[in-house]
């Protein structure tokens, strides 16, 4: 008990450490001022996912097309708005896509870039709506662990970069995502129009792979940056190459499943299999409902009944035969 008590006071202790380094620009904007209302927003998300399924077991899904058409092109919009403020306050404060520090100044391209990373990881609660979507049209396929993983964890994970690092390197990896999801949820708004469009929608695996290169890319640029011993927390560095790689096998496994495995062929019934290396098992007219075993076994049984009268004729024969001798 005493150990416990001990740790808990040094958590407590440590994290009121890193709140004096943490960035001051952004502690009074919504959700900053301490990580209680991203947790319960996550907690909330969890909950439904448990809470939700048993809702709709006996309910008929919603069909929200016209929700869905709204929702996936108002996140292509927030996420092209995204990439442009980051593109566009990088540019104007001569940022490095190769080595930049966090300025905590309030020089206004600095504090356009938090901005725009704020409303990054806002984008990310947002994107819980995925998953709720999911389920209340009953995709419960749909909703797998990597698909729960990457929502949740990249919501609250991104808490700790707007409060610690609201600028510098965090920039780079957010445009790149930012940039990814305007094609991914511009598929998923077309895919909302139904059959009349997804006929045309074939690169919908590529989405997944240019995710792949995503994490790759990632591990590299954060590799070079900690090679450069780049002026940046080493040990964010660190947890966001031990992040992607998780992320890499996981998406690495989802491809294979979806686009490479081969669908195993059902296994063959034992009587089927008997039928094809012998012609003929015994019952075989049950099994086919359109006569068409009644008649093989018809013929096979005239067949031995036929050999049969030559055999006996045979024999009547020699037996004459050995009469006359």
């Amino acid at each position: 008990m005493e150990l416990t008590t001990h740790l808990i006071n040094d958590t407590i202790n440590l994290y009121k450490w890193a709140l004096t380094i943490a960035d001051k620009r952004v502690e009074k904007w919504p959700l900053m001022d301490n990580p209680l209302p991203t947790l319960a927003i996550s907690s909330s998300y969890l909950l439904f996912l448990w809470l939700g399924p048993k809702y709709m077991e006996n309910r008929e899904p919603f069909q929200l097309k016209k929700t869905l058409i709204f929702y996936n092109f108002s996140m292509v919009i927030f996420n092209v708005f995204i990439c442009k403020e980051l593109f566009l306050a990088a540019r104007a404060a001569g940022y490095s896509y190769i080595c930049q520090s966090v300025d905590y100044s309030d020089d206004p391209n600095e504090v356009r870039i938090a901005a725009a990373l704020w409303w990054y990881f806002v984008s990310k609660g947002v994107e819980y709506l995925d998953t709720v979507f999911f389920i209340l049209r009953k995709k419960f396929n749909q909703v797998s662990f990597l698909h729960v993983y990457h929502h949740c964890s990249m919501f609250t994970l991104w808490w700790i970069g707007i409060k610690w690092v609201a600028g510098g390197q965090s920039f780079f990896g957010a445009h790149m995502n930012a940039a990814i999801h305007v094609l991914m949820y511009l598929y998923y708004g077309l895919a909302s129009f139904g059959p009349k469009i997804q006929k045309y929608l074939w690169w919908k695996k590529y989405l997944t792979v240019i995710q792949m290169v995503q994490f790759h890319v990632t591990i590299g640029h954060t590799a070079l940056s900690l090679y450069m011993d780049c002026e940046f927390p080493h040990w964010m560095h660190y947890a966001l190459i031990c992040y992607a790689l998780t992320f890499i096998a996981l998406f690495a496994n989802f491809y294979y499943q979806t686009y490479r495995r081969t669908p195993r062929q059902p296994r063959e019934p034992k009587a089927a299999k008997a039928l094809s290396n012998n012609g003929v098992s015994n019952g075989l007219s049950k099994g086919l409902g359109n006569g068409a075993g009644v008649v093989v076994v018809g013929k096979v049984e005239a067949k031995e009944r036929s050999s049969a009268v030559e055999n006996g004729n045979g024999r009547r024969k020699r037996k004459g035969r050995a009469k006359r001798d």
